[in-house]
């Protein structure tokens, strides 16, 4: 989920109250390529996901999906918008080195980052620290970030998406939005990911759930209290979501229709300070 590559133009002008900006040549070049990867690599959708800020040089990123928009999905960047590369998925160890990465990406998918750990050795009087340092490759880092973003930061109002007897996840063709009042509630807009939340609950309590619509989990249970940021623009015309765990990752909705959508436009850096920020 993100911006679907057939209603870009549109799309991104409501984004534009949460900064995101796109050239005219950048919107004509995405439109275009994005069409033409989606066929190459058979993807049911595309969609443009955002942009990586990069100290020399940007990432522009897509996904692409299949049937399944929940799992089957694959993630590309561009530093010009017309040439895509496949990333590979992220592995336990990228994760791992993201939490002890320092310092900004710079562009370059073959840079390679140092990460520092540190452990006790020795007994007693020879008891000392020894650092132990490992590379984190780029191009991985930027699998890991996005990953991380979509887990945490990616949303889909409530009844947007379906679960069906098969188990998969589709577009609910029957969506006509949110109600004005629903928009302005956190509980009706859900994690676009594996329910982790849900699963915690009582049997009893998953028995009331319309298990159709209420397979993900609601943003208003995120910790701490206030990670998300709820506002209305052009009257109540527009609803706009942003996460305050990841700066940069927008979601918006124009009540009473089937238009919604997110991008992320940052830097592809975690804000660990917002406990104390609250």
């Amino acid at each position: 989920m993100g911006i679907e590559s057939n209603r870009l133009l549109v799309d991104i002008e409501n984004l534009a109250f949460s900064g995101v900006v796109l050239s005219i040549e950048q919107r004509a070049a995405l439109q275009t390529s994005l069409t033409i990867t989606r066929e190459q690599y058979k993807f049911s959708k595309i969609y443009f996901w955002g942009k990586i800020l990069g100290t020399k040089d940007d990432y522009f990123v897509a996904v692409g999906v299949g049937e399944n928009e929940l799992k089957n999905r694959r993630f590309l960047y561009s530093h010009d918008c017309i040439r895509w590369k496949l990333l590979n998925p992220p592995n336990e160890e990228h994760f791992n080195k993201l939490k002890i990465v320092k310092g900004r990406f710079t562009g370059d998918p073959s840079h390679e980052f140092e990460c520092k750990t540190y452990r006790l050795v020795g007994e007693g009087e020879e008891e000392h620290l020894e650092e132990d340092i490992t590379l984190l490759k780029e191009e991985d880092r930027l699998a890991a970030v996005i990953k991380s973003i979509e887990s945490e930061a990616l949303v889909v109002p409530r009844s947007a998406f379906i679960l069906q007897p098969t188990g998969q996840v589709v577009r609910n063709r029957l969506f006509e939005g949110l109600s004005v009042n629903e928009a302005a509630k956190f509980g009706n807009y859900f994690h676009f990911r594996d329910a982790i939340l849900l699963e915690q609950k009582s049997p009893l309590f998953r028995a009331d759930l319309d298990k159709a619509v209420d397979f993900l989990d609601p943003i208003n249970e995120d910790q701490p209290e206030g990670c998300w940021s709820l506002q209305f623009e052009r009257g109540s015309a527009l609803a706009l979501l942003k996460s305050l765990k990841w700066p940069g990752a927008s979601f918006f909705h124009v009540p009473e229709t089937s238009s919604f959508g997110f991008s992320y436009f940052g830097v592809g850096e975690e804000n660990k300070d917002i406990p104390f920020m609250l």
